[in-house]
């Protein structure tokens, strides 16, 4: 078929749906009807519809599914968030729709019925998650039932429209295994890693937006001992900690619109040291909770992993001080630079390329503070290879010269040193 016929084909589709989705609503008692009677119905109208002309069974169910969603789920929404392939969903407005596969960015070729409509959704997001946003609170990060992570920024602020992204998450937990199926390790350094968060190093994993942090962060959460009890604090909870029975989730949640009630990711570090804590994870780091995360990892809770966004190793070393700042304002920075250094063993810094791949950059040693300057020796640097070309990245993670110094850990864990 030629791309006429095919736009054509789906505008007839879309009329179709549309008609017949004010003819369910206007018709059927929606209120008494059951998800699958509801369904059952909607079939039992389209075939009617159809009567005798051709028309694919792909096809039929995909006006089925399409008319059902618009009225008990998400709408176009669901259709998309079914496809595995896609893993991000970026909606301005009602009319442009972006979508992620494969790493490579793609508009659809489908639209929202009106912005009543995408606003009806989002509410609906946002509510299953016991949130709120509105004209007096126009900004939302949330999460789907599936974990996946949600954004919403209403007008005025947003002036599109409605914007909403979706950060897919993998219906099975990321695993090491995979990730050195994907290139982003080796076998080698995945054991070097499962030796370090074993002896309760702790780790922070640095890396730009979409370089898979989260991710990382679920796959090295594999390699803590079953035994032990894990406390996770998150704006959206997102990740995906499999195996470990002594597991406490804590999510931070909004103001309501009263401006009471806020519970912040500071408010859920301090709680969490009364916890008994072994392990604690915080999923991101942002703000003044910097304060709080590096004292946690200076007062006995050895083992915690966290996140934060920077461009370089040397550079997430910087936003945290900046980040302590914001919690601590007036605090002599050699203050700051000592605790980050104390508490801070490894980092783990990774990134997106320029063929959308992503990759582990480099993995650091904190030494300490000399000079007034904290000292990093980079234990594995990732370095491109005479195949690398400018539309694929190849390369992999060398092992410097560098020996790991601070090996005590190990030591007293009983543990191989050689890093």
């Amino acid at each position: 078929m030629t791309d006429r016929g095919m736009k054509m084909q789906l505008e007839q589709e879309e009329q179709l749906v549309i008609q017949l989705k004010q003819y369910v609503t206007d018709n059927f008692p929606l209120s008494r009807m059951s998800d699958e009677e509801l369904e059952a119905s909607i079939e039992n109208l389209v075939t009617q519809n159809i009567g005798n002309q051709y028309c694919p069974i792909k096809q039929k169910v995909s006006i089925v599914q399409q008319i059902y969603s618009s009225i008990r789920g998400f709408g176009l929404l669901d259709s998309i968030m079914a496809d595995d392939t896609i893993t991000e969903v970026m909606i301005n407005g009602p009319d442009h729709i972006f979508i992620e596969q494969n790493g490579r960015l793609f508009r659809m070729n489908k639209k929202f019925e009106s912005q009543r409509r995408l606003e009806d959704v989002i509410q609906r997001i946002v509510g299953m998650a016991g949130r709120e946003v509105n004209q007096a609170n126009p900004i939302c990060d949330t999460r789907l039932p599936d974990g996946s992570r949600v954004n919403v920024v209403l007008p005025p602020i947003a002036l599109c429209g409605p914007t909403l992204t979706i950060r897919k998450f993998s219906k099975t937990p990321m695993t090491i295994e995979k990730l050195i199926q994907y290139g982003s390790l080796t076998k080698e350094i995945a054991e070097k890693l499962e030796l370090l968060v074993k002896a309760k190093y702790n780790i922070f994993i640095s890396g730009g937006t979409g370089s898979g942090k989260t991710t990382f962060l679920n796959a090295l959460s594999n390699y803590i001992p079953k035994d032990e009890r894990v406390i996770t604090i998150e704006d959206s909870a997102e990740l995906q900690i499999t195996g470990i029975d002594n597991l406490v989730s804590l999510e931070t949640r909004n103001a309501n619109a009263a401006g009471a009630g806020q519970i912040t990711i500071r408010d859920l570090i301090k709680s969490s040291l009364r916890m008994r804590p072994e392990r604690i994870i915080v999923g991101e780091v942002r703000g003044g909770e910097a304060l709080d995360m590096l004292q946690a990892m200076n007062t006995g809770h050895d083992g915690s992993l966290s996140t934060g966004h920077a461009n370089s190793t040397e550079d997430m070393l910087s936003r945290l001080e900046t980040m302590v700042l914001q919690g601590a304002a007036g605090l002599p920075l050699a203050a700051i630079r000592q605790q980050i250094a104390s508490a801070v063993d490894i980092i783990i810094h990774l990134s997106r390329l320029r063929d959308k791949s992503r990759k582990t950059m480099e993995i650091t040693e904190v030494l300490g503070v000399e000079d007034g300057r904290i000292l990093l020796n980079p234990l594995y640097v990732f370095e491109e290879d005479k195949n690398s070309r400018l539309e694929k990245v190849s390369g992999h993670l060398k092992r410097t010269e560098n020996k790991l110094i601070n090996d005590h850990k190990l030591r007293m864990a009983g543990l191989p040193v050689e890093i």
